[in-house]
């Protein structure tokens, strides 16, 4: 774990606000439900930081939003109200830019690659600002799936998505893309989503294949639309406040495991992913595979925008061109 030394240096900014006590029970928050693949992570590795401190820590895994949506959670990590959470890069380059980034339209050719641009010193590299920027302490790169779009109604060409109210993660990465496609992109928590598209509140669902196949959100669409459009990476964190009163022994145990758990989550999407499509794909509905060509002018739209916002974007380019 190489990148750890520079983290280590990285968290001495928030040391004189460091806790004194040392916890021995930590709480780890998410949005995701009990059987997704994030969730199972963190339940793993809380078993395991168990065995491996010899039963002096514990993690209890707090699941499905139980702590608030992400903006809340990320507000109590910073304060140590909270100690480590599995997070969705998007929440956290809300307040870090420079990771938004990862959301390049098409960076990564497919899945196998997005794993291998998440696991490169370059994409490490962008934690280390994250304890003095944003409070937190990054642990490592997990993902989904990559992107796809749900439709009610006939989507032939991008321009059928013109005007279409279509639900986002509330992130400005996601946002600009879908405003330089012409949609109405729409902000809406998770669990909120079925129903929305059964009832027509929105038109279409940018979501990974997990979520699409296990959720079922074919049930109320007529046409998938496989783009692979972008990559969706999550990070391990841990409250800065929290590390700070860590000893090292503590931070280089937590450091290893969390990052090991959070790594096999990019295993998982990596051999589980064509199984989710193909059975996608068999639902009878209209199934269509496209490519960035589908997305016209709106793929050069969002890189024009982004190469302002993030100096990060042509080093995440040259890792993707390197382990294509």
């Amino acid at each position: 774990m190489k990148n750890f030394v520079r983290i280590f240096a990285a968290t001495a900014l928030v040391t004189a606000s460091a806790f004194t006590a040392q916890a021995e029970e930590f709480r780890l928050g998410l949005i995701t439900p009990p059987p997704h693949i994030w969730t199972k992570a963190a339940g793993a590795f809380g078993a395991e930081l168990a065995e491996k401190s010899g039963g002096a820590h514990s993690v209890s895994v707090f699941p499905a939003r139980q702590l608030g949506n992400e903006a809340e959670m990320l507000q109590q990590l910073q304060t140590g109200a909270l100690d480590m959470a599995f997070m969705t890069v998007a929440e956290v380059s809300n307040r870090a830019p420079e990771l938004g980034a990862f959301y390049a339209p098409y960076l990564a050719k497919d899945i196998a690659h997005a794993g291998r641009i998440l696991r490169s010193d370059t994409a490490a590299s962008l934690l280390e600002p994250l304890p003095g920027q944003v409070g937190v302490v990054g642990m490592g790169f997990g993902m989904a799936g990559l992107r796809q779009i749900v439709a009610r109604g006939e989507v032939k060409a991008v321009g059928d998505l013109a005007g279409l109210k279509l639900r986002i993660t509330p992130f400005t990465p996601i946002l600009d893309f879908y405003n330089a496609v012409g949609a109405a992109p729409t902000p809406m928590p998770l669990p909120a989503v079925y129903d929305a598209l059964a009832n027509g509140q929105v038109d279409a669902i940018d979501m990974d294949a997990e979520l699409i196949w296990v959720l079922k959100y074919y049930d109320h669409a007529d046409t998938i639309l496989q783009s692979d459009h972008m990559m969706f990476p999550m990070v391990g964190l841990v409250s800065a406040k929290v590390w700070a009163g860590l000893s090292d022994g503590d931070r280089e145990m937590i450091s290893e495991l969390m990052a090991k758990h959070v790594d096999s989550t990019l295993d998982s999407y990596i051999a589980k992913e064509a199984g989710w499509l193909e059975q996608i794909a068999g639902t009878g509905k209209t199934y269509t595979k496209v490519d960035a060509s589908f997305f016209g002018g709106a793929i050069e739209e969002w890189n024009a925008t982004w190469s302002k916002k993030s100096t990060s974007l042509d080093a995440l380019r040259a890792v993707a061109a390197e382990t294509e």
